[in-house]
Parts: C-alpha cells; structure tokens; sequence
C-alpha cells in the first residue's frame, strides 16, 4: 500500500515542484517577458528542403538586381537593436517574415518566376511553424523595430517590397541562425 501511494503521489509532486520552479523562476525575472521558447524555436531540418537555399538567394539576387536603394537595410543591425534575448529575437524575425509574406511575397508572386513559387511556400511553412511563438510583456522594441522596418518599405513603395524581396537571403540566414538555434544563444552579426 506505502508503494501505490507513494508512486501516485509522485506525479503529483512532480508537477508541484515544476510549478513551484516557474513561479520562483518568474520572480527571480521580475515578471519581466515570459517568452514561450519551446514555439519560438525551428530546427535545422526546416532548412533542408532540396534547393530552397539556392531558390531563396537566386531570387535575391534576380531582385537586387532590381533594387536601385543601395543605401538602405532592412535585415541588420537596426532590426535587432535593443534586442538582446535569442528567443525575442526569433519573435521579431517571425514578425518580419509574416509582414514579409503578406505585404510583399504573396502581392509580388507573379513576379521572379520559377523561383517565387519554391520560396514562397517554404517561408510560409516557417510562419506556420512559429504561429505560436510569442512573447508577453516587455516587447516595445520589438514592436519598434518591425515598425520601423514597415514604414520604410512602406516609404520607398514598390522599390521597398523589391528591396524586401531582395534580402530574402539575410532573412533565411537570420531565421535560421536565431530561430533554428535558440538554444545557443549566439548572435549574428551583419
């Protein structure tokens, strides 16, 4: 009888002290941003896909041919200033690539053919990915920062979402250096 109840007491134990860990986590942190790192998080293999590497940066290149703005970019340092945490990182980088994919790619998909049609898809299936990664509280530089980038490719007008498209490549490198390696917590530099 000791036995059955101490093996059903502890799963219930078990539970209680993980509970216990995050609250003393959360108050070590000062309930600053929670983030939810096990959805803001891709694995390398979401990067496999035969010759989504060579179509991204082939179309990249086919728009920046096209790009006439040289002293502007959207994917760097600027994007990520302020914006110390891998995991926050990984978020703004899924706030880009969903403004990425509706504001520009799928308005601008009869263009760049054949490679659009390859490179589409896959981003769309890294947002999908990331739906569920997000970040509470303490987000105002993120907000900032992707608005930032919004409003500059709102400015230049179809020259920005070319320009967006033309640096597709850095958004690949950056959501698989700070999505697909959370873990870590190395940043890029650019």
């Amino acid at each position: 009888m000791a036995a059955l109840q101490k093996s059903v007491r502890s799963p219930l134990m078990d539970a209680l002290a993980a509970g216990c860990l995050l609250v003393l986590a959360l108050c070590a942190r000062g309930g600053a941003a929670v983030p939810v790192p096990s959805h803001c998080r891709l694995t390398e293999a979401d990067f496999q896909e035969p010759y989504v590497f060579n179509h991204t940066f082939t179309l990249a290149q086919e728009a920046s041919l096209a790009d006439n703005i040289t002293d502007v970019r959207l994917i760097g340092n600027k994007l990520f200033q302020g914006i110390n945490q891998v995991t926050k990182r990984c978020y703004l980088l899924k706030q880009v690539l969903n403004f990425t994919l509706e504001e520009v790619l799928f308005p601008q998909s009869d263009k760049f053919h054949p490679y659009m049609e390859k490179v589409v898809p896959f981003f769309s299936r890294l947002s999908k990915k990331l739906s569920q990664c997000h970040i509470e509280y303490d987000n105002q530089h993120i907000r900032r920062n992707v608005q930032n980038l919004k409003n500059t490719v709102k400015k230049l007008g179809e020259s920005g979402e070319i320009k967006v498209i033309g640096e597709l490549s850095l958004l690949f490198i950056a959501l698989k250096r700070e999505c697909a390696q959370v873990e870590q917590g190395w940043k890029m530099g650019y």
